[in-house]
C-alpha cells in the first residue's frame, strides 16, 4: 500500500535546508564562476569543456536501460488487460493527442521567436569525443520501418538506438504480461534495476554545478559574453511557451471536463511548489494519488492513469524537447527545415515516452533524441546545462498539472467521478484531515 506523505511535512524539510545545499543555487554559483573564468582567463576556460562532456556521458551511460525498465515495468504491471484495457486505451489516446499538441506549440513558438539565431557556434567544437559528424539523413519509410527492429537487442543498447530499444522493450513487456503471476519476480528485478539507475542519475545531477561551470566557462571563453544573451532569451521563450500551453490546451480541456483548472492547481498547490524546488515529479506522486482519490475519482482510474501518465504523458517535457532541440540547431547553425522538424517531432513523440519523473532524466532523453537526429551534435547540450534547472522547474510543473488533468478527463469519460464531491473539494480547497 502506498504510504501517504504529508506535503506540509515534506515542504517543511525543504524550508529547513541550508540555501547553499540547494542544487539550483549550486548550479547558479557554478555558472557565475564559469562566466568569470571564461571572461577573465579564456585560455583556462577553453580547457574546461570536458567537465560538461563527462556529465553528458554519465547520463548517456544509463539512459537506454532506464527507458527499457520504465517501459517494461509500466506495460507488464497491467495484469488484467481485459478489465483495464478500456481505461488504458482512452488514457493513451489522450496522452498522444495532448503531447502532440505540446510538441507543435513548442516547435511553433521556438521558430517564431528564434532565441538561438545569431550565436553562430561551430558544431564541430561541441562534439563530444568519439561523436562523429553526421549529415542530416533522409530515410525512406521502408528504411525507417526496418531500422525500428534491431538485429540484436544487445546491439541496440550498445549503439544507443533509442527507437530500437523502445520496440524491444514493448515486445518484452507484452511477453511478461502474458505470463501473469509468473512474471512477478522479473518485474521486481526490473523495478530494482530501475531504482538503481535512477540513483546513478541523481548522483550525476550532483555533478551538475561542476558541469555547468565547465560548460559556461568554455562557452564564454570561446564565443564571448554575448553568447549568454540567447540563453536568457531561451528561458523567457520557454516560460512563455508553457503559459501558452496552459491557456490554449489545458484550460479548454479542463473546461470540457467540467472543472476549473485554477481551482485544481490551488488544490494541488503544495505539490506544485515542491516540484519547483526539487525538479522531480516523483517527490509528489504519493500525495497526488491521495488527493485525486479525495476529489471523488474512482481508485481504478487514479491507479492506472496517473502512474501511466508519469511514464507516457510529459506535456512540459515535450515543450522542453521541442524548444531546446531547435534552439541548439539555431545556435549551431544546423539547418532544420519543416520536413526535418516534422521528422524530429515524430522522434520526440516516441523518445518522450521514455522520460521519468526524476530530475536529470530529461537531459538523458534529449541526448538520445539528438543522437537519433544524426545532425544536431549531442555535445551541444553543454550550452544549456547552466539554465537546465530553471527550465526544469517550468516543465515539471507543467507535467504534474497535465497528469492531474488527464486523470480527471479519463475519469469523466469513464463516468467514474463523484461530481458532487469533486465540486465540493475544489471549491473548499485541500484541507488536512
Amino acid at each position: 500500500m502506498t504510504r501517504n506523505i504529508s506535503p506540509s511535512a515534506v515542504l517543511g524539510t525543504q524550508r529547513t535546508r541550508r540555501f547553499y545545499e540547494d542544487l539550483t543555487f549550486q548550479v547558479l554559483v557554478g555558472m557565475v564562476l564559469g562566466i568569470a573564468v571564461g571572461a577573465l582567463a579564456p585560455d583556462i576556460g577553453q580547457t574546461l569543456k570536458p567537465l560538461g562532456d563527462v556529465f553528458i556521458r554519465l547520463i548517456q551511460m544509463v539512459v537506454g536501460l532506464i527507458i527499457f525498465c520504465t517501459v517494461t515495468h509500466g506495460i507488464a504491471s497491467v495484469r488484467d488487460l481485459g478489465k483495464v484495457g478500456r481505461i488504458a486505451i482512452k488514457a493513451i489516446v489522450y496522452f498522444e493527442v495532448v503531447t502532440s499538441i505540446a510538441l507543435v506549440i513548442g516547435l511553433v513558438t521556438i521558430n517564431v521567436l528564434k532565441p538561438g539565431v545569431g550565436m553562430n557556434i561551430d558544431p564541430a567544437l561541441l562534439r563530444t569525443a568519439g561523436e562523429a559528424a553526421h549529415p542530416a539523413s533522409h530515410m525512406s519509410m521502408g528504411e525507417f520501418m526496418l531500422n525500428l527492429v534491431p538485429e540484436s537487442a544487445i546491439g541496440a543498447f550498445a549503439r544507443g538506438e533509442i527507437l530500437q530499444i523502445l520496440v524491444f522493450s514493448v515486445l518484452f513487456a507484452c511477453g511478461l504480461a502474458s505470463m501473469g503471476d509468473k512474471a512477478q519476480p522479473v518485474l521486481n528485478m526490473v523495478d530494482t534495476v530501475s531504482q538503481s539507475l535512477f540513483w546513478v542519475i541523481r548522483l550525476a545531477m550532483k555533478l551538475a554545478p561542476i558541469a555547468a561551470f565547465g560548460a559556461i566557462a568554455f562557452t564564454v571563453a570561446k564565443f564571448g559574453l554575448k553568447s549568454l544573451v540567447p540563453l536568457a532569451a531561451l528561458v523567457g521563450e520557454f516560460y512563455l511557451t508553457c503559459a501558452i500551453f496552459f491557456l490554449i490546451a489545458l484550460a479548454p480541456v479542463a473546461w470540457y471536463a467540467g472543472f476549473s483548472l485554477l481551482k485544481l492547481m490551488r488544490y494541488i498547490r503544495e505539490e506544485l511548489i515542491l516540484v519547483i524546488g526539487t525538479n522531480s515529479g516523483e517527490s509528489v506522486f504519493p500525495q497526488l494519488i491521495g488527493k485525486l482519490k479525495r476529489l471523488g475519482i474512482e481508485e481504478s482510474v487514479v491507479g492506472l492513469v496517473l502512474p501511466t501518465g508519469y511514464s507516457f504523458n510529459h506535456d512540459g517535457t515535450c515543450l522542453y524537447f521541442a524548444a531546446v532541440a531547435v534552439f541548439l540547431a539555431q545556435a549551431t547553425g544546423t539547418a532544420l527545415g519543416w520536413e526535418q522538424q516534422l521528422s524530429l517531432l515524430g522522434v520526440l513523440l516516441v523518445t518522450s515516452k521514455g522520460g521519468a519523473g526524476v530530475a536529470g532524466s530529461a537531459i538523458a532523453v534529449l541526448a538520445m533524441t539528438l543522437a537519433a537526429t544524426k545532425s544536431i551534435p549531442v555535445g551541444s547540450i553543454a550550452l544549456i546545462l547552466g539554465v537546465h534547472r530553471i527550465l526544469a522547474s517550468a516543465f515539471v510543473f507543467t507535467n504534474i498539472t497535465g497528469n492531474c488533468v488527464a486523470t480527471l478527463v479519463v475519469g469523466k469519460w469513464e463516468n467514474a467521478i463523484d461530481r458532487r464531491q469533486l465540486e465540493s473539494e475544489l471549491d473548499a480547497g485541500y484541507r488536512e484531515v
